[in-house]
């Protein structure tokens, strides 16, 4: 589901600015969201839930920081061709990985540290680095920037599902459906004031925006239930599949072709997720 939403998200970036694309993740993933917490709900009734202040802090915290990464994936996908975008952006697993050790009280042992290693290898080489280019010190920067603030999101939305005390997997849901709403009123309120063209150029494209959310919704409801049952580092790589889809999409859907470093990159990638994961 993420692999075709961004690609979707790709296709909607030529014509509507970084900001619509973004909040075309979120403006119709909440009614979806809402009736899969409903059917949990139906299926399972439990108690209501009740917020707390860490709980908000870590839900505001979270809304705000994918916000941010998916703008910066999206100018990423203005800048290089599909599947590279999305391999950088996918340096969220690794930084996950390293900040949950370092602020979250998750251990990795030796094979952690090697796909961490080799994640860290594979972005340099998806950044851009050629014999005869040199450095892009913008791609990398983008796609640095975009796997950090995702890393973030998920390692604090996997906090608010803890927080809020509810049984597997109706907690994740009330976090997925509160994010969501969060988003969609900052970004339709952000934009009103700044930019309504922006707005109104979603308003014509509803087919790809409904595609994009569809989407964006299916994949953040197995995200968000998975992170809510094991670590973000453990999650997070695992779903570097994800980069396959994504490679096959490119190919397939925009007819693009990937250099061999870019190949060698995004095979690492996956290598580093099976490192982490059996570690």
């Amino acid at each position: 589901m993420q692999a075709w939403r961004n690609a979707f998200q790709k296709q909607l970036s030529h014509d509507v600015a970084a900001s619509g694309v973004t909040l075309a993740r979120f403006l119709y993933a909440s009614p979806l969201a809402a009736l899969y917490l409903l059917g949990l709900y139906w299926w399972k009734p439990v108690a209501l839930p009740e917020p707390n202040v860490a709980f908000a802090w870590y839900i505001l915290g979270a809304a705000l920081m994918q916000i941010l990464a998916t703008a910066l994936m999206v100018r990423l996908f203005q800048l290089r061709n599909y599947a590279i975008g999305v391999g950088l952006a996918k340096s969220e697993a690794i930084l996950a990985a390293a900040l949950g050790v370092a602020f979250f009280a998750v251990s990795l042992d030796w094979l952690g540290w090697l796909g961490v290693l080799l994640g860290a290898l594979a972005v340099f080489l998806l950044s851009g680095l050629r014999a005869s280019q040199g450095w892009s010190w913008q791609t990398l920067g983008l796609g640095l920037g975009s796997g950090l603030a995702f890393a973030l999101t998920s390692l604090w939305v996997r906090e608010a599902s803890l927080a809020l005390g509810l049984p597997f997997p109706h907690g994740a849901a009330w976090v997925l459906l509160l994010v969501i709403l969060l988003q969609s009123v900052l970004m339709v309120g952000w934009l009103l004031v700044k930019d309504a063209a922006t707005l109104k150029a979603l308003w014509h494209r509803p087919r790809l925006t409904l595609l994009i959310s569809f989407c964006s919704c299916l994949g953040s409801i197995g995200w968000f239930t998975a992170m809510s049952l094991e670590s973000v580092a453990l999650v997070k790589t695992l779903g570097q599949v994800e980069v396959l889809f994504s490679l096959m999409i490119s190919a397939w859907l925009f007819r693009e072709k990937l250099a061999n470093a870019d190949k060698l990159g995004l095979l690492l990638i996956v290598v580093a997720a099976v490192c982490v994961v059996w570690s």
